[in-house]
């Protein structure tokens, strides 16, 4: 699990195509990286990853066609500058909300505008996403928690703070960009207990 809290900035060193999928070569550049451990979990751009290979200042990580296929991170380009985030520890602050790095669909920027020292984002996504997006609700775009200040029919709109941009690769982002997205996890438990309520009770 992950807090939407961005740690450090890295880059994509390379992409490595590996039996038929691809392996991922990280620079983790400002992320604490201190005692990292064989297959421990780390966020990059909100998707989990394991880590399978570390030195100092990167490590390898494996994406499955299916990772590749429902994230950006198959279309990255070498350079590319990646929010990173380690798992939380049970002792962490949740200063965001709950992530699991588990992205359930790709937005688009679709504008950026200066609203005084802040700026304000809107993103596209995809009704089987929005449908769980809610004003005031919390969504994690590119690992990052954001608090959702408008929704309608065709997407969302937040509002980043100047040090929000500063210090995730939304510095990095432009218009027309694609973006992981990942709804909150509590939106996701309460339909499935509404479903359940519609469920008609089982006979002996």
């Amino acid at each position: 699990m992950f807090t939407g809290i961005i740690e450090g900035l890295g880059r994509l060193a390379s992409t490595e195509p590996l039996g038929g999928d691809v392996r991922l070569h990280v620079e983790v550049g400002s992320l604490p990286f201190e005692q990292v451990q064989l297959g421990e979990s780390i966020a990059v751009n909100g998707v989990c990853l394991t880590v399978i290979a570390f030195d100092a200042g990167a490590f390898a990580a494996d994406a499955s066609n299916e990772t590749l296929a429902l994230t950006t991170l198959g279309n990255l380009e070498p350079g590319a500058v990646l929010n990173l985030e380690r798992a939380m520890r049970p002792t962490d602050r949740l200063g965001g909300h709950l992530v699991s790095g588990h992205v359930d669909g790709l937005g688009q920027v679709l504008s950026i505008a200066d609203d005084a020292r802040a700026q304000r984002w809107r993103f596209a996504a995809p009704a089987d996403v929005l449908r769980y997006v809610a004003r005031k609700g919390s969504i994690c775009v590119d690992g990052v928690s954001l608090t959702v200040n408008e929704v309608d029919a065709e997407g969302f709109e937040v509002a980043l703070v100047p040090h929000t941009v500063a210090h995730t690769a939304f510095a990095h982002t432009r218009v027309g960009n694609a973006v992981n997205l990942e709804i909150d996890l509590v939106a996701r438990y309460v339909e499935r207990l509404l479903a359940g309520r519609a469920l008609p009770e089982s006979r002996p």
